[in-house]
């Protein structure tokens, strides 16, 4: 999930900025790392209050597999921005369903970039076999949320004041974007469904 604050002005990077999106590699480790610890330091993208290691962002990257790809945006040979489609959850019954996210140096928001990390990544939703994206978007975040919209998430629950950081409670919405099927429709999944009450 795009987890970020928008921010009162943007920096022009000139009217011909090339970004390209590639599948990310084990050299990329150092410049995501940064990326994200930027975000745990100084907003609310994400609820982690540690900066990731080394370590952990190798092992990070290497639980990716294919159908759960890191990608990231590059702009004159520079890693600016990363995204990355993770499983929801290591049951077996939510196979079909993986969590978007994204993050961007701070110098890069604003000029379409995380739009491109998003959509290519809803693009290789439907090769992998994936059935439903889900997006976690802390709030306030006008911008993230604008953009998951956007791209055809749609808000379907809020969960209040889940998360605490620099000292204040936050509420965060969960997005869900169906992932169309070959004959272009999403399927519904009316079957029966039945509860225990357990917890999922």
């Amino acid at each position: 999930m795009e987890r970020r604050t928008a921010t009162p002005t943007t920096p022009s990077l000139g009217p011909a900025l090339i970004v390209k999106i590639r599948r990310a590699t084990a050299a990329d480790n150092p410049a995501i790392a940064a990326i994200y610890n930027d975000a745990v330091r100084t907003g609310i993208a994400t609820f982690d209050t540690e900066p990731r290691s080394p370590a952990g962002q190798r092992q990070w990257l290497a639980r990716h597999d294919r159908r759960h790809p890191v990608l990231v945006a590059v702009v004159k040979g520079r890693v600016v921005g990363w995204a990355s489609l993770s499983p929801w959850s290591d049951r077996k019954a939510y196979d079909g369903t993986a969590e978007v996210s994204f993050y961007l140096q701070a110098e890069h928001r604003g000029h379409g970039i995380g739009r491109k990390l998003l959509t290519e990544l809803v693009a290789r939703s439907k090769p992998a076999g994936l059935h439903v994206l889900l997006a976690r978007i802390a709030q306030p975040n006008v911008v993230s949320v604008h953009l998951h919209e956007s791209l055809g998430f749609e808000r379907i629950g809020e969960m209040r004041e889940v998360g605490r950081k620099f000292n204040q409670w936050i509420d965060v919405h969960l997005f869900e974007r169906m992932v169309p099927t070959s004959a272009g429709a999403a399927e519904s999944g009316t079957g029966s469904r039945r509860s225990t009450g357990e917890g999922s």
